[in-house]
This record gives C-alpha cells, structure tokens and sequence, in this order.
C-alpha cells in the first residue's frame, strides 16, 4: 500500500492527552486539527486559551508561531492524512468494566472520513484486542480494509499530569501497528516530535505493555499500603519499618498514603481483571486494597476525634496527588466525603485548588480539633513546618495527623 504524505493530522478528543499531542503536532510544521465534541473546549484552544495541568506557563504554547499557523479545532471531524484517537476510557462503577464508547463514538466519527492511504493511531488506553476486533471492524465498513487500503496502530500515552509537555516529548513510546506497514508508519509520525525511544512492537503487545505498566505501579503501591496495615494493627511504626527494609539493597517499599487516584492507575488494572478473570487475582487484589485505604483512613480520623463532643476537622489536600490540580479519581476526595457522611463537621482547604481555596493553612486551622494531611502539598507541609507553633496556636485542641512517613 502507498502511504499518502502525512501533512495533516485530526486529532480526536482535545483533553490532557488530546491538546498537548495537537500542539506538539501543530509545532512540527503538521496541519492540525484538534477534534473535540464540548464546544467550550473547542472555543478556547480557537481562542489560545485553552489549558492542561501543567507545572509551568501553557498558554506559552500558544504564542509559538508554527502552532498559532498549523492549529484549529473543531466539535467535527475533518479530512486528514493521519488520525488520532485520544479519547477518556474509563469503566463502569458497577462492574469495572471498560467503557469504550467513547472510543467506539471517535472511531465512528472519522469511518466515513478515511481513505486509502491513511494513518490512523489509538492514543487512548484500551483492552488488549481492541485495536484489531473494536477498532478495525468499525473503520472497515467503509469497505476499505485495515492493514491494506489505510494503516492501523496503538500507541498509548505516557504522560504525567503536571509534566505533560515534556514527558510526551522524552519518554519512551510503545508502538504497535496491525502490521509491519502500519507500525513503521505511526513510528514515522510519532517520531516528528518524540525525542525519546520509539519502540516498535505489534497492537496487542502494545496495549497490554500499557496496561501492565501501571497495574505494576499499582500492585507497588498496594503492597506499602499493606504494609502500613500491618504496622497499626502491630503497633510499629510505618516510616521507620519501611525506612529499615529499604535498607536492603534489594528492596524498595514505596511510602504508604490514602489511596491511589487518577484516571491511570486506579482504572487501567480493570481492564486486565475484565479481559483474564481467572489468571489476574494479584491485580485485582492490588485494586481491592488501594480501594479500601480511603475508609481506612477516614476510621483513622473518626478514632482520633472520638473523644471530643462535636469536634472540627480541617483535611488539608484534595487533589489525587501532591503538587497538582487534577482531582480526578481522588481519594483525598473520598475520604472527605466518608467523613461528611458521618456526620462529622469536617472542611476541606487545597491552595491549588479555586473550590477548596482559603488564605494560608493558619487561616483553616482556627478552631479546628485535628488536621488530617490528606495531600501533602509542598505549600501544605512548607507553611506547616514554618509556622507550627502558629498553626498549633489556633487550633481548638491543636493535632495533626499525616498519612504518609516524613510529611511532619
């Protein structure tokens, strides 16, 4: 099959993975149309002022002169050389299934849209096979077959909130086409931008390597949380059991904390428990475990202000990690809610967050009977350390509580 020069690419879903690979696209000299089915979206990358979690200046992005050229998007799809699929996979609540609609929509989308010659790369984590038996049956009833009339292949995204721009440039990317064809053409396009290792497999290869990645980091963070299970219901200290095993030149324990959350980590493992029931009971046990720390966490905190009539707890933290804004699948959150549930009079203060916002951790800790450090924030534990006494002072009955070793 000829492949037809990639000078334009439609991207399919404009969100924290969609827009940075649109502008990463967009600055390589590609025709760029980033594809998004909320008009607000749509409006303000038109408008430049679109925005992702990102540790430095986005809208810089912006202002550089080959994506102000080579960007639009649109709530439609258009005609291109090449398209990419980096829409949301989540699952069901009920059943931790994965939810593919949003995949099998974009798929649907751009089906009329393809012709011979094209590229088309999913971006979106996806469940082994679905490349080959969601994807390609979709794009073919064209009557133009996958692997022959257009190229097909997997990519997933490696990308860190907060990191996203240069994490999409420096990492590694896994590509794995329905052919040989297919994959040298999507390591061709990705390699317009990618500075860091482009390593060529198969579709199914590439979707599991993505899904085993972060059920590893999964399964990790699991085993710390037990750990620190077993140090309370022993009666010996986390950080420094951890700390001591660390030791070991072989062993490296990751800190414990409240829960895993996200739209990776705490989702991606499912999609493996759902494709091998019989064979995953490591993973699903590491998802089952991460699950169960909010409760924990939220008994913690009910234990500790059990004493006081009606007692003023303060969390400080609401993100699904330190350092960032993205609430997604936060367990800080969770916790919150558990608490509010009980009945407790309990607030929640994020300095990185509008809706959680107030002046200073001082200003939150006023009258309160227990901060709970749910989301160790550099600014949280940084005014906390600088002005304890001052923190202490303003409490009801001045204690903190933190859930992971060293925060205070």
């Amino acid at each position: 099959m000829q492949l037809r020069a990639i000078r334009s690419v439609a991207v399919i879903g404009a969100g924290y993975v969609g827009l940075p690979l649109s502008l990463h696209l967009a600055k390589a000299g590609l025709q760029v149309t980033a594809v998004d089915v909320d008009p607000t979206v749509v409006a303000e990358i038109n408008e430049r002022r679109a925005k992702v979690e990102e540790k430095e200046d986005f809208e810089k992005y912006f202002r550089d002169p080959d994506v102000q050229r080579n960007l639009r998007a649109s709530t439609t799809p258009v005609k291109a050389d090449a398209f990419i699929i980096a829409v949301p996979t989540p699952i069901y609540e009920d059943s931790k299934a994965p939810d593919l609609r949003a995949v099998t929509a974009a798929t649907e989308s751009i089906a009329p849209l393809v012709e011979r010659g094209n590229l088309v790369i999913v971006e979106s984590t996806i469940p082994p096979h679905t490349t080959e038996k969601i994807v390609a049956p979709i794009l073919e009833k064209s009557g133009l077959k996958a692997g022959t009339d257009f190229l097909l292949a997997h990519c997933p995204e490696r990308i860190l909130p907060g990191n996203i721009m240069a994490e999409a440039i420096y990492n590694a990317r896994i590509i794995g086409g329905i052919n040989e064809e297919s994959t040298r053409a999507a390591t061709a396009l990705m390699g317009t931008f990618v500075k860091g290792k482009l390593l060529a497999t198969n579709a199914r290869t590439a979707e599991f390597v993505k899904l085993i990645e972060n059920s590893y980091r999964d399964v990790n963070v699991a085993f710390a949380n037990q750990v620190a299970v077993l140090c309370d219901e022993l009666g010996i200290d986390t950080g420094e059991a951890i700390a001591l095993a660390n030791e070991h030149p072989r062993v490296d324990i990751l800190d414990p904390g409240i829960g895993v959350g996200g739209h990776c980590i705490p989702v991606d493992p499912w999609f493996l428990v759902h494709a091998c029931p019989e064979t995953s009971s490591l993973i699903r046990a590491a998802r089952v475990t991460n699950d169960s720390i909010p409760a924990r966490t939220a008994a913690k905190i009910l234990q500790a202000v059990a004493d006081v009539e009606h007692p003023r707890v303060v969390c400080l933290g609401a993100t699904y990690k330190p350092n960032v804004r993205d609430l997604r699948e936060s367990p800080a959150l969770h916790v919150f809610e558990l608490l509010r549930g009980e009945g407790l009079d309990v607030s929640l203060y994020d300095p990185l967050v509008s809706e959680y916002a107030c002046d200073s951790v001082l200003s939150a800790a006023r009258g309160a009977d227990l901060l709970a450090i749910l989301v160790p924030h550099d600014l949280i534990v940084t005014e906390i350390r600088y002005r304890r006494g001052a923190v202490l002072d303003a409490m009801r009955r001045p204690r903190i509580m933190a859930f992971s070793p060293g925060v205070i």
